[in-house]
């Protein structure tokens, strides 16, 4: 029951970190060709004022429960080696942790990237994280 629990709060918090960056990949980046600069600053700032509380706590929630499914779930590594779902899912982790570490070193250690500053490679890390998911069963 306990890992069902931690499963919901992790895919709703999945759902609003993945759901934001669909929001600003697809929508938020083209209202500039509809607006003028000024209304187009005005609008995201305003869905910035929401994004900035609700998004970076979901971020690391989805990353800490995903933790957790990850060790109930992963199983032991057999002589041949990682399973195809272990494979999957250990790229998946990878990906979660790679997001988590740097939203959380932008967000609140206020360290910037390098490179990437952009939410591009978010986005396409969040679309492979479904993807993977939806083929980690398949064998």
């Amino acid at each position: 029951m306990f890992f069902i629990f931690v499963k919901t709060i992790h895919l709703f918090a999945a759902f609003i970190y993945g759901g934001f960056l669909i929001t600003d990949n697809l929508f938020l980046n083209k209202m500039s060709k509809t607006l003028d600069a000024q209304e187009h600053e005005k609008a995201r700032k305003s869905f910035m004022i929401f994004v900035r509380k609700l998004v970076p706590p979901s971020l690391l929630i989805a990353v800490i429960t995903g933790l957790y499914l990850i060790s109930q779930i992963f199983g032991s590594i057999s002589e041949e080696g990682m399973s195809h779902f272990q494979m999957m899912l250990a790229l998946k982790a990878f990906l979660g942790i790679w997001l988590g570490v740097r939203g959380f070193m932008q967000v609140y250690l206020k360290i910037q990237p390098l490179v990437f500053k952009g939410h591009q490679l978010p986005f396409v890390f969040v679309l492979t994280i479904i993807f993977l998911s939806q083929f980690m069963y398949l064998d």
